[in-house]
């Protein structure tokens, strides 16, 4: 069943493919710099002048407006529209053992991205990270709504700001609800820029680190698999065994994938609440390995920092980049 668009200008069409969309392996591939950066932003170009680089990619950007969208996994609400634009996609574990997403976007903005869902009390946390930015989803329960109004966040739900969200796809609702992200932002002209979240990045991967084809995150009722790809230099995406592509098409993946084990007590609704400050371990995947690294976030405004067992800062590739969280 094909919904109507219900919004502006948006069209059926909009939702099932993203004009403009570029494919993350291509672009990872044709913007790499020479020098690692430390994840300030900036980077070296051969000119020896400095030039902006994407702390959430490493790849050349100005800083940006962030826009965090919360992305429906469900499996009727795949293929996804534009997953492949975010920078960083978050996984997250939700009740019943399902998964959700979490999508941010600054490097490059789609023109309509989705299926849209509801957030959750830990969003509100996890989001300092990045200062004030804009959160886009469908709605969430009066508690967590209100946490989310009490916040910092640019807070843009469905419920209280329709104007850039519209209806469909063919998939049925509530599965179908997409989001024109340069009209949500500019309804937030105060939402804060891209600027260091923790991550480092650099061309070459450290020494050891062990070689893996594939690594996977299993929630009960939701899997998360990355395999290598020699072909694509990158790891490609499964969700419940099934390859993971978007609207337009692309398989999804990323160049380096963040496996990172965090406390999971149920909040006072029922739902897994990811307890993203402290420490822990992490395994980073980059460039068919697996590499063993602490995190630590001492604040919600802080950063997170991954460490290798040497002491030094686990240098991402540059490209995108997915995050996983694993029950501690």
């Amino acid at each position: 069943m094909t919904a109507l668009a219900a919004a502006g200008t948006a069209s059926v069409s909009s939702a099932k493919e993203a004009p403009g969309s570029a494919k993350a392996a291509d672009s990872a591939k044709s913007a790499k710099s020479g020098d690692s950066d430390s994840g300030s932003g900036r980077s070296a170009a051969d000119s020896g002048q400095r030039k902006a680089t994407s702390p959430f990619t490493g790849l050349p950007a100005e800083p940006a407006p962030v826009l965090a969208v919360k992305i429906d996994n469900h499996k009727d609400a795949r293929p996804h529209t534009a997953l492949e634009d975010a920078d960083i996609t978050v996984v997250e574990k939700v009740e019943g053992g399902l998964s959700r997403l979490l999508g941010i976007y600054s490097g490059k903005l789609p023109e309509s991205l989705g299926p849209v869902r509801s957030a959750r009390a830990y969003n509100v946390e996890q989001l300092r990270m990045f200062d004030r930015p804009a959160l886009s989803y469908s709605g969430a329960r009066k508690g967590v709504e209100d946490l989310i109004e009490k916040s910092t966040l640019h807070a843009r739900s469905h419920d209280k700001y329709p104007e850039p969200y519209f209806r469909g796809g063919d998939n049925e609702a509530p599965h179908n609800l997409y989001v024109h992200p340069d009209q949500l932002l500019k309804t937030a002209p105060e939402a804060s820029k891209s600027r260091d979240i923790g991550f480092r990045f650099a061309d070459g991967a450290p020494e050891g680190g062990e070689p893996v084809k594939e690594r996977s995150v299993d929630y009960g009722s939701a899997e998360t698999r990355f395999d290598w790809s020699d072909k694509e230099d990158r790891w490609l995406t499964s969700f419940d065994g099934k390859p993971a592509t978007s609207t337009g098409g692309a398989r999804l993946g990323g160049k380096t994938v963040i496996v990172q084990k965090v406390e999971m007590p149920p909040d006072d609704g029922g739902t897994p609440y990811e307890k993203t400050v402290g420490s822990g371990k992490a395994t980073v995947l980059r460039d068919g390995k697996a590499y063993e690294t602490t995190w630590e976030r001492p604040t919600a405004e802080s950063g997170t920092s991954y460490t290798l067992p040497n002491g030094e800062r686990m240098p991402f590739d540059r490209g995108n980049v997915w995050l996983v969280y694993e029950e501690a």
